[in-house]
């Protein structure tokens, strides 16, 4: 028996280091394919670039991405890497040091 665990233990970081991060690599492909199919005109997204936008235009395999007032850039859906939550609005008028109309 002490002749194959050498074996044995090869075979065990053969699955560690392989095929178990294979497995999680695939989960998180499905994951973010079913994220890329699920998107919708208005969502607020992120791509792969870090470049945030909203959702203008969809295509089969493309997306039209508005990233500031008027601008819209076409982009492939695989770019998008997450759905941003929009951001939530701040305390402003509450701020007695500060104007309510936002300026400083």
């Amino acid at each position: 028996m002490e002749q194959f665990f050498p074996f044995i233990l090869l075979a065990v970081m053969l699955v560690v280091l392989i095929v178990l991060p294979a497995r999680q690599r695939k989960r998180m492909q499905e994951q973010a394919a079913t994220m890329q199919a699920a998107l919708e005109i208005g969502t607020p997204v992120m791509t792969t670039s870090g470049i945030h936008g909203t959702i203008a235009g969809l295509g089969d395999t493309t997306v039209d991405l508005e990233i500031a007032p008027g601008v819209v850039v076409t982009i492939i859906r695989q770019a998008i890497l997450e759905v941003r939550r929009p951001a939530e609005p701040t305390a402003v008028a509450d701020d007695p040091a500060r104007p309510a109309d936002g300026t400083v």
